[in-house]
């Protein structure tokens, strides 16, 4: 019964879907603020329905009810809750269902929280919405329909796959969803003021706390896959350059520009035509990505391997509203007023040259993960794009954009003085180049390009505090003087400046991990002694250990430091009976930002096993800076200066009347 109500639930927040793309549509049109108003009731009442529909679904796997075939392929009853619960989004069409759940909560969002919108505006965002819902909801239920039942029952269900059996699944794919799909409200307000034809400054102001939160939600969801990848996997690795983390990323690196460009556009009026193309882009990278993880065209990790005909049916969503979102900006482009013009030296300018370096290496990325594809599909060669592509083309780009970061926030709107802001950077740069110089003389020498990556992180992070300091006058006004202008200071300049800071917190984290990393690989029997970065690593002994729903094999080493007793470690391998697949189970010794890892091989016959062991200096510094980027996000987002609605003076001039 749970399954049926799930099912029919879904069925009826499709029939509402489609009643929200045409009714508010007609009211606009007709200027009928009734109809109009239909848009709010019907995305709320969706969001009532598709939510109800995907509580059913974890009350189905909660209870193991392997009658439905989506509990019986992705669940077991000796399963933990915890993964009974992750299990629901551990595969296609459970995800997908949690996919359309998140896309109807920032459409009911927009109508609860939209009320100082223009009604006519509001209107055509939430109709865009559920475009983009009904399609979704009709490819669920017709190639993914995750209430489908067994006409036979089984007792038991095949379990979820081992590797998603983790904690880090319990957050990742979430936080993953809410920042791709959170990118759609950008794409049906770029599409909105198409077809009113009507884009000003109020509607940067609108559409950038959205963008906001949803590129909050990507950061923290990279990074946690990121981490995720590396202690579930066992490799030691943060990132592969796997085409499904590129699917992730390029939407993150578009989002990017389009923050700073919709920024343009509320404080000067400009780059109207380019912040509503990156809003129609963003998405459509969020759509590809959604293609590639689903259609079965790659293999990876993160992937699900699907039949043809959902890869076609999303094809051909992909192709609908990324062709026609684009061939309706191409129709309307050329009719939108160009805003206020400005110098190349400014922060209007400055914005620029962030836009230019970011898309182009969304560009690149792009490139490098459809390329080995289309020569699989028209040459029939295989072949892959690996780290030294990205080292050479990705790694230029992003170094010339973390050069410029600190320049962007302390030069002056419409025209700035270049020469003045070097000065004020002086301090910073001199940081960092102390910091390359005394990286360089720690390792006697070597390669010059990771003590200068290092210095340009300080430079990053030292330029953000700079900022911070010219703006609250700490070096040239008295203390209780400058504390004042603190509190006073925009929370998104805060917010700003720790997430430029951010930055170069990750770069150093990169460069130290990926330069200096040390690596111990070995067949250890007990009593057996590895020497790592000064670490002593003595195997105790192997013993084993039943889980919930796996059979364990677990180390026990001993680490030391020139003779004192520092931890003992533990990592395992898991052998699920059920899937008849193992996983392995890293363990890691945090000492201050840096990691002792240890992962198992297989055993051999006489006793001995297999052991990774890897030094990682610093390496948390990888995930501390995009949780330091969200956290800046989190205080821009909190600035009442950033609250959803226009400001005052461009309310004024709006001919449509707010919504009620």
């Amino acid at each position: 019964m749970i399954a049926e109500s799930g099912h029919y639930a879904l069925v009826l927040a499709l029939g509402l879907a489609l009643i929200q793309s045409i009714v508010p549509l007609i009211g606009a049109r007709l200027r009928d603020d009734a109809l109009m108003n239909v848009a709010r009731s019907t995305a709320l009442a969706q969001l009532l329905f598709v939510g109800a529909s995907f509580i059913a679904l974890v009350m189905l796997h909660v209870a193991s009810d392997f009658s439905v075939a989506n509990v019986y392929e992705n669940s077991h009853s000796t399963k933990p809750l915890l993964y009974k619960i992750t299990g629901v989004w551990g595969n296609h069409e459970g995800s997908m269902l949690l996919w359309v759940s998140i896309l109807a909560l920032f459409g009911g969002l927009v109508a609860a929280f939209g009320n100082n919108l223009p009604l006519s505006l509001r209107a055509h965002v939430l109709a865009v919405q559920a475009w983009i819902a009904s399609a979704f909801y009709l490819f669920i239920l017709v190639t993914s329909n995750p209430f489908l039942r067994i006409a036979n029952p089984p007792i038991e269900g095949r379990d979820l796959n081992p590797v998603l059996q983790d904690i880090g699944l319990a957050v990742h794919p979430p936080m993953l969803y809410l920042g791709y799909v959170g990118f759609s409200i950008s794409f049906s307000f770029a599409i909105a003021a198409l077809l009113e034809g009507r884009i000003d400054a109020a509607w940067a102001r609108w559409v950038r706390p959205w963008t906001l939160v949803a590129w909050i939600f990507l950061t923290l969801g990279i990074a946690m896959g990121s981490y995720w990848a590396y202690y579930e996997l066992g490799w030691g690795g943060w990132w592969f350059w796997d085409p499904v983390e590129n699917a992730s990323l390029m939407p993150w690196l578009a989002g990017t520009a389009l923050l700073h460009s919709a920024l343009v556009m509320e404080k000067r009026n400009a780059l109207k035509v380019w912040t509503i193309l990156l809003s129609i882009l963003t998405f459509s990278l969020s759509l590809l990505g959604t293609f590639l993880v689903r259609s079965g065209v790659i293999t990876s990790v993160h992937a699900f391997a699907t039949d043809p005909t959902r890869g076609v049916f999303i094809l051909l969503i992909l192709c609908l509203f990324i062709g026609g979102s684009l061939s309706l900006f191409a129709g309307r482009a050329t009719s939108l007023k160009q805003g206020g013009l400005f110098a190349p030296i400014s922060r209007e300018g400055a914005l620029v040259l962030n836009n230019l370096l970011l898309t182009v290496a969304c560009a690149v990325v792009l490139f490098g993960t459809l390329y080995p594809l289309a020569m699989e599909m028209l040459a029939d060669f295989k072949m892959s794009v690996g780290a030294p592509f990205y080292n050479l083309t990705f790694a230029p780009l992003f170094t010339l954009l973390l050069l410029a970061v600190p320049f962007g926030p302390m030069l002056a709107w419409k025209r700035g003085d270049l020469l003045g802001v070097t000065q004020r950077l002086l301090a910073a740069g001199v940081a960092g180049l102390v910091a390359a110089a005394m990286v360089w003389g720690w390792v006697l020498g070597g390669s010059a390009l990771a003590p200068l990556a290092i210095g340009l992180g300080v430079f990053v992070i030292a330029g953000a505090v700079t900022d911070i300091v010219e703006r609250t006058g700490l070096v040239r006004l008295p203390f209780a003087t400058a504390l004042h202008r603190a509190r006073g200071l925009p929370r998104s300049a805060w917010g700003s400046a720790f997430a430029h800071a951010g930055l170069g917190v990750a770069l150093i984290g990169i460069v130290c991990e990926t330069t200096w990393n040390s690596e111990y690989i070995a067949t250890m029997k007990q009593s057996d002694v590895a020497h790592v970065a000064g670490y002593e690593v003595k195997l105790d002994g192997l013993f084993q250990r039943q889980g919930p729903n796996f059979h364990e094999m677990i180390a026990e080493f001993n680490v030391s430091s020139d003779g004192e007793k520092l931890s003992v470690m533990t990592p395992s391998k898991r052998s699920f009976t059920t899937r008849g697949s193992s996983t392995t189970e890293a363990a890691l010794l945090t000492r201050g930002a840096s990691q002792l890892y240890i992962s198992l091989g297989d055993a051999t016959a006489e006793g001995a096993i297999a052991v990774r062991i890897y030094h990682k200096p610093l390496v948390l510094l990888i995930w501390w800076g995009p949780v330091l980027m969200a956290f800046g996000g989190v205080l821009s987002l909190s600035d009442r200066r950033l609250r959803v609605g226009a400001p005052k003076p461009a309310r004024a001039k709006q001919r449509l009347q707010p919504a009620e």
